[in-house]
């Protein structure tokens, strides 16, 4: 468990007619968005998503909020509203549903048709509430409109949650493409009725805050992906997000057009795209999609391949094509289009994964050289839109790293919220809207649970510092028989090593440091097994840090006889 700020202790009862909201992800970070709501005792979630892990921690699958703060109020919780359908907004759904399986999960007809799959896949049934936009509806004290918002998904909601309290805007993921594929705008007349009916706060979409201007529509990308093509004589193959249903739809468009045939690749891209196609998200022209395990039948000129991968995840199928370990095997001259922007922190994995692409041969087009991608994330002219429109008398900035956030603020304050007026909390962080002044007033525990295959919270920060030290230094074990009465050695020590790149034989010259470390220890009248323990991990970090300046992890193994 981490505290995000020691300075603020726990908050104090929440005052009559007052609404508390504490983010339990989603700020100070891009990815496991999720805020809880309450008022008069009772509780609104909305969204509850993951985030991915990075280099530094090893063996780790996925993160996951910390539901400490909800889990003996569990009972409470009126409804999970879903603004969208990515990951890192539903991915940690069905970790929350296994302690509590009927809460009613709130969304669009996409969203709820995605989570429902997943939820499958976990052996739960959920309650499912669908909305539309223009829609209201109560869920205890939370009166809930959803509103329109254009995103890289389709079908995604911004919701305005009343209560006694005062008017909450919570903007989901959006940006303003005036020329969506599906035609569906972010709907600004909604924002502006709202904001004449008086928005109390409003948390918004920052993650583009520090991008001047407007995002470019998706449009645009079609003649590129058009290009790419027209100049590819062999197989191409896309790696896109398993939810990019708009970006999918324009390679099966370009496909048909060019007369080659589409292999989805990747269980979450297949069940998807599955998904979307039944409910008439992805019109998919009749004979295009040949099933994978075909592909190789076909020639290499004639087919595409959507596959998952483009962050440079070490186990989707792009990373394994990279790594000639998937049956897809690249060859000299495929095309590879990376068909998506790269999430802050996943450079360096991206990297290796073009590396290895164009080790066998393959043409690699992604964002870098070419417009392969747009945002689905609104840019600082779009928020000024929306905060121009909504005109909040407070201003919490959500869905972003420390710099977003900031940048989003001093958005804030050009359009005339008063500095006073614009909170920036991070996870944790309790802030109570209380006649009509938003305020943060305390702090919750809130850390990083960690998924690790079928482990969830079992995986500390103590054991992922472990597991870089033996990943970056390697070990070494010392193993000693001591008389369980006087303490001394009578046997050992026998030094192995793994990954130290320290020779075996260099061991013999601690050997004696070890002996005499121990008999002194012994001569003291200790007899203590930890003692023994810490004076051989002290004697033999010393040695290999004064003689090779490395810290390997030491494991002392004390046999009492």
């Amino acid at each position: 468990m981490s505290h995000p700020h020691p300075e603020l202790g726990p908050p104090p009862p929440l005052p009559e007619n007052g609404l508390r909201i504490v983010a339990l992800g989603g700020l100070g970070e891009i990815g496991r968005n999720m805020a809880v709501f309450e008022y008069d005792g009772r509780l609104l979630v909305v969204d509850c998503g993951v985030l991915f892990p990075e280099p530094d921690q090893p063996g780790v699958d996925l993160i996951l909020p910390d539901f400490d703060y909800i889990r003996g109020r569990l009972d409470d919780i009126e409804a999970l509203v879903l603004t969208h359908a990515h990951e890192d907004h539903i991915g940690a759904v069905p970790y929350l549903l296994r302690e509590r399986r009927d809460i009613p999960l709130v969304g669009s007809r996409l969203t709820l048709g995605l989570i429902e799959s997943k939820l499958n896949e976990h052996r739960i049934q959920p309650v499912k509430v669908e909305v539309i936009e223009g829609e209201r509806r109560s869920f205890g004290p939370f009166e809930c409109e959803f509103v329109s918002v254009n995103h890289s998904i389709p079908d995604a909601l911004a919701v305005a949650v009343r209560t006694p309290a005062g008017l909450v805007l919570h903007t989901g993921d959006f940006k303003m493409d005036q020329l969506p594929l599906d035609g569906r705008l972010t709907d600004l007349g909604a924002f502006a009725r709202l904001g004449g009916e008086g928005v109390d706060l409003l948390m918004s979409d920052s993650t583009n805050s520090e991008v001047p201007g407007f995002v470019t529509s998706e449009r645009e990308i079609a003649p590129v992906i058009d290009g790419v093509f027209r100049g590819a004589s062999k197989r191409i193959i896309v790696a896109s997000f398993a939810s990019h249903i708009h970006r999918v739809q324009q390679i099966m468009d370009a496909a048909e057009k060019h007369g080659r045939k589409v292999a989805l690749i990747g269980r979450s891209m297949v069940r998807n795209m599955g998904v979307a196609r039944e409910l008439g998200y992805l019109k998919v022209p009749a004979g295009l999609l040949v099933d994978s395990r075909e592909i190789e039948e076909w020639p290499p000129e004639d087919v595409v391949l959507i596959c998952t991968g483009s962050q440079g995840e070490p186990m989707a199928a792009l990373s394994r094509m990279a790594n000639r370990d998937h049956p897809i095997r690249i060859a000299e001259g495929d095309t590879v289009l990376l068909a998506s922007s790269l999430v802050p922190g996943n450079e360096t994995a991206v990297s290796k994964v073009i590396n290895g692409l164009n080790r066998w041969g393959a043409r690699v087009i992604h964002k870098g050289n070419a417009r392969v991608h747009v945002s689905g994330h609104a840019a600082a002219g779009e928020l000024l839109y929306v905060l121009n429109l909504t005109k909040p008398s407070n201003f919490m900035p959500v869905h972003g790293e420390w710099r977003h956030l900031r940048a989003h603020a001093q958005l804030a304050e050009l359009t005339g919220v008063p500095r006073e007026n614009i909170v920036i909390a991070e996870d944790g962080v309790v802030v109570d809207l209380v006649d009509g002044q938003a305020r943060i007033t305390g702090a919750v525990p809130c850390g990083y649970v960690f998924v690790d295959g079928t482990s969830v919270g079992d995986i500390t920060d103590v054991a992922l510092k472990d597991r870089r030290i033996l990943g970056d230094e390697g070990f070494i074990s010392i193993v000693v028989v001591v008389d369980s009465t006087t303490g001394k050695l009578t046997g050992g020590p026998e030094i192995t090593a793994r990954g130290s790149g320290i020779d075996p034989d260099a061991f013999d010259a601690v050997v004696p440091q070890i002996e005499a470390a121990l008999q002194e220890v012994a001569a003291s009248g200790v007899a203590d097994e930890m003692q023994i323990r810490r004076t051989i991990r002290r004697t033999v970090g010393r040695w290999v840090s004064d003689t090779y300046r490395r810290r390997p992890m030491i494991i002392p193994v004390v046999v009492e006889v």
